[in-house]
Protein backbone atom coordinates (compact mmCIF):
# COMPACT_ATOMS: atom_id res chain seq x y z
CA UNK A 1 0.00 0.00 0.00
CA UNK A 2 2.62 2.23 0.86
CA UNK A 3 6.53 2.11 -0.46
CA UNK A 4 9.25 3.10 2.23
CA UNK A 5 9.63 6.36 1.12
CA UNK A 6 6.23 7.73 1.32
CA UNK A 7 6.27 6.55 4.92
CA UNK A 8 9.36 7.90 5.66
CA UNK A 9 8.39 11.14 4.66
CA UNK A 10 5.22 11.08 6.24
CA UNK A 11 6.92 10.13 10.10
CA UNK A 12 9.50 12.95 8.77
CA UNK A 13 6.17 15.69 8.98
CA UNK A 14 4.64 14.66 11.43
CA UNK A 15 7.84 14.54 13.78
CA UNK A 16 8.32 17.61 12.39
CA UNK A 17 5.14 18.86 13.59
CA UNK A 18 5.70 17.85 17.03
CA UNK A 19 8.59 19.68 17.22
CA UNK A 20 7.29 23.14 16.93
CA UNK A 21 5.27 23.65 20.02
CA UNK A 22 1.55 24.00 19.65
CA UNK A 23 -1.57 24.05 21.86
CA UNK A 24 -1.36 20.34 22.40
CA UNK A 25 2.62 20.39 23.21
CA UNK A 26 2.09 23.16 25.85
CA UNK A 27 -1.33 21.41 26.78
CA UNK A 28 0.67 18.11 28.03
CA UNK A 29 3.54 20.28 29.62
CA UNK A 30 1.52 22.90 31.67
CA UNK A 31 -0.75 19.77 33.00
CA UNK A 32 2.26 17.91 33.78
CA UNK A 33 4.11 20.73 35.79
CA UNK A 34 0.42 21.33 37.34
CA UNK A 35 -0.32 18.20 38.20
CA UNK A 36 2.58 15.43 37.67
CA UNK A 37 3.23 12.80 35.49
CA UNK A 38 0.36 10.89 35.47
CA UNK A 39 -1.80 13.84 34.38
CA UNK A 40 0.81 14.68 31.73
CA UNK A 41 0.48 11.40 30.23
CA UNK A 42 -3.50 10.90 30.49
CA UNK A 43 -3.65 14.59 28.87
CA UNK A 44 -1.29 13.25 26.19
CA UNK A 45 -3.65 9.96 25.40
CA UNK A 46 -7.25 12.18 25.15
CA UNK A 47 -4.69 14.35 22.52
CA UNK A 48 -4.47 11.46 20.76
CA UNK A 49 -7.94 9.84 21.16
CA UNK A 50 -8.87 13.80 19.33
CA UNK A 51 -6.12 12.61 16.96
CA UNK A 52 -7.90 9.40 16.01
CA UNK A 53 -11.35 11.40 15.63
CA UNK A 54 -9.21 13.60 12.93
CA UNK A 55 -8.47 10.43 11.53
CA UNK A 56 -12.21 8.74 11.08
CA UNK A 57 -13.22 12.25 9.81
CA UNK A 58 -10.26 12.66 6.81
CA UNK A 59 -11.14 8.83 6.15
CA UNK A 60 -15.06 9.39 5.39
CA UNK A 61 -14.39 12.90 4.10
CA UNK A 62 -11.20 13.48 2.43
CA UNK A 63 -11.41 10.08 0.66
CA UNK A 64 -14.19 11.13 -1.61
CA UNK A 65 -12.81 14.43 -2.68
CA UNK A 66 -9.30 12.88 -3.82
CA UNK A 67 -11.11 10.33 -5.98
CA UNK A 68 -13.29 13.46 -7.93
CA UNK A 69 -11.09 14.75 -10.17
CA UNK A 70 -6.72 16.07 -10.88
CA UNK A 71 -8.25 19.30 -9.71
CA UNK A 72 -9.07 18.37 -6.64
CA UNK A 73 -6.30 16.65 -5.42
CA UNK A 74 -3.70 18.97 -7.01
CA UNK A 75 -5.64 22.13 -5.01
CA UNK A 76 -5.34 19.94 -1.92
CA UNK A 77 -1.73 19.68 -2.61
CA UNK A 78 -0.62 22.74 -3.24
CA UNK A 79 -2.68 24.00 -0.52
CA UNK A 80 -0.49 21.74 1.72
CA UNK A 81 3.25 21.84 0.51
CA UNK A 82 2.88 26.08 0.84
CA UNK A 83 1.85 25.93 4.37
CA UNK A 84 4.52 23.26 4.89
CA UNK A 85 6.82 25.91 3.62
CA UNK A 86 4.92 29.00 5.54
CA UNK A 87 5.72 27.07 8.68
CA UNK A 88 9.44 26.27 7.86
CA UNK A 89 9.85 30.06 7.02
CA UNK A 90 8.38 31.38 10.24
CA UNK A 91 10.93 28.83 12.18
CA UNK A 92 13.77 29.84 10.17
CA UNK A 93 12.74 33.69 10.38
CA UNK A 94 11.60 33.09 14.14
CA UNK A 95 13.93 34.84 16.90
CA UNK A 96 14.51 32.45 19.98
CA UNK A 97 13.34 33.24 23.43
CA UNK A 98 17.33 32.50 25.18
CA UNK A 99 16.64 34.69 28.50
CA UNK A 100 12.69 33.62 28.48
CA UNK A 101 11.98 30.93 31.42
CA UNK A 102 9.93 28.01 30.19
CA UNK A 103 7.13 28.46 32.54
CA UNK A 104 6.23 31.74 31.45
CA UNK A 105 5.77 30.45 27.78
CA UNK A 106 2.83 28.13 29.46
CA UNK A 107 -0.29 28.72 29.86
CA UNK A 108 -1.63 29.00 33.56
CA UNK A 109 -3.83 25.70 34.62
CA UNK A 110 -5.30 24.22 38.05
CA UNK A 111 -4.55 20.94 39.14
CA UNK A 112 -6.80 18.57 37.90
CA UNK A 113 -7.24 14.60 37.87
CA UNK A 114 -5.96 12.63 35.43
CA UNK A 115 -9.68 11.40 34.26
CA UNK A 116 -10.61 14.70 33.72
CA UNK A 117 -7.20 15.73 31.76
CA UNK A 118 -8.26 13.39 29.59
CA UNK A 119 -11.59 13.92 28.66
CA UNK A 120 -11.00 17.57 28.54
CA UNK A 121 -7.94 17.15 26.27
CA UNK A 122 -9.96 15.22 23.58
CA UNK A 123 -11.91 18.57 22.41
CA UNK A 124 -8.67 20.75 22.91
CA UNK A 125 -7.51 18.52 19.94
CA UNK A 126 -9.78 18.32 18.16
CA UNK A 127 -10.26 22.28 18.18
CA UNK A 128 -6.42 23.03 17.86
CA UNK A 129 -6.31 24.38 14.18
CA UNK A 130 -2.75 22.89 13.45
CA UNK A 131 -3.88 19.28 14.05
CA UNK A 132 -7.13 19.77 11.54
CA UNK A 133 -4.34 21.90 9.11
CA UNK A 134 -2.45 18.68 8.88
CA UNK A 135 -5.00 16.02 7.88
CA UNK A 136 -6.77 18.24 5.89
CA UNK A 137 -3.94 19.60 3.78
CA UNK A 138 -1.30 17.36 4.49
CA UNK A 139 -2.13 13.93 5.31
CA UNK A 140 -3.66 13.82 1.31
CA UNK A 141 -0.53 14.34 0.06
CA UNK A 142 0.38 10.52 0.82
CA UNK A 143 -2.44 8.96 -0.77
CA UNK A 144 -2.55 7.62 -4.10
CA UNK A 145 -5.96 6.30 -5.43
CA UNK A 146 -4.38 3.90 -7.76
CA UNK A 147 -2.55 2.06 -4.52
CA UNK A 148 -6.25 0.96 -3.03
CA UNK A 149 -8.75 1.60 -0.60
CA UNK A 150 -7.68 5.45 0.17
CA UNK A 151 -10.22 5.09 3.13
CA UNK A 152 -7.99 2.33 4.12
CA UNK A 153 -4.70 4.58 3.22
CA UNK A 154 -6.29 7.67 5.38
CA UNK A 155 -6.49 5.40 8.34
CA UNK A 156 -3.69 3.18 8.21
CA UNK A 157 -1.37 7.09 7.98
CA UNK A 158 -4.12 8.28 11.22
CA UNK A 159 -3.12 5.53 13.22
CA UNK A 160 0.73 6.18 12.82
CA UNK A 161 0.04 9.75 13.58
CA UNK A 162 -2.41 8.45 16.85
CA UNK A 163 0.78 5.79 17.84
CA UNK A 164 3.43 8.47 17.19
CA UNK A 165 1.21 11.61 19.32
CA UNK A 166 0.64 8.83 21.88
CA UNK A 167 4.83 8.23 22.21
CA UNK A 168 5.80 11.86 21.93
CA UNK A 169 3.01 13.12 24.57
CA UNK A 170 4.33 10.31 26.79
CA UNK A 171 7.78 10.54 26.75
CA UNK A 172 7.26 14.46 26.80
CA UNK A 173 5.49 13.99 30.12
CA UNK A 174 8.07 11.45 31.84
CA UNK A 175 10.84 13.55 30.96
CA UNK A 176 9.55 17.34 31.34
CA UNK A 177 12.03 18.31 34.06
CA UNK A 178 15.08 16.21 33.14
CA UNK A 179 14.88 17.60 29.62
CA UNK A 180 14.52 21.02 30.87
CA UNK A 181 17.77 20.76 32.43
CA UNK A 182 19.29 19.19 29.20
CA UNK A 183 17.80 22.22 27.51
CA UNK A 184 19.13 24.28 29.52
CA UNK A 185 22.43 23.08 29.57
CA UNK A 186 22.49 23.51 25.52
CA UNK A 187 22.41 27.21 24.97
CA UNK A 188 23.28 26.40 20.79
CA UNK A 189 19.99 24.47 20.46
CA UNK A 190 18.04 26.99 21.70
CA UNK A 191 19.53 29.26 18.58
CA UNK A 192 19.15 26.65 15.79
CA UNK A 193 16.66 24.76 16.70
CA UNK A 194 13.98 26.54 14.48
CA UNK A 195 16.29 26.86 11.99
CA UNK A 196 16.63 23.17 11.63
CA UNK A 197 12.92 22.05 12.08
CA UNK A 198 12.30 25.13 9.35
CA UNK A 199 14.80 23.91 6.88
CA UNK A 200 12.95 20.68 6.75
CA UNK A 201 9.90 21.87 6.59
CA UNK A 202 10.97 23.55 3.39
CA UNK A 203 12.57 20.84 1.35
CA UNK A 204 9.53 18.26 2.59
CA UNK A 205 7.16 21.16 0.83
CA UNK A 206 8.77 21.36 -1.87
CA UNK A 207 8.97 17.17 -1.79
CA UNK A 208 5.13 17.90 -1.86
CA UNK A 209 5.02 20.57 -4.22
CA UNK A 210 6.71 18.44 -6.75
CA UNK A 211 4.93 15.10 -5.89
CA UNK A 212 2.76 13.32 -8.86
CA UNK A 213 -0.78 12.60 -8.70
Amino acid sequence: MFDASTLGTFIAVVIGLFLIPGPAVLLVVSRTVQGGRNVGVMTGLGIAAGDFLHTLFAAVGLSAVLMTSALAFSAVKYVGAAYLIYLGIRAVMEKPAMDQPAAAALPAATPIAPGKAFLQAIPAELLNPKTALFFLAFMPQFVHPERGSTFAQFAVLGLIFVALSSLYSTLLALSIRPLGRLIGRLAWLKRWQGKIVGTIFIALGLKVAAQQR
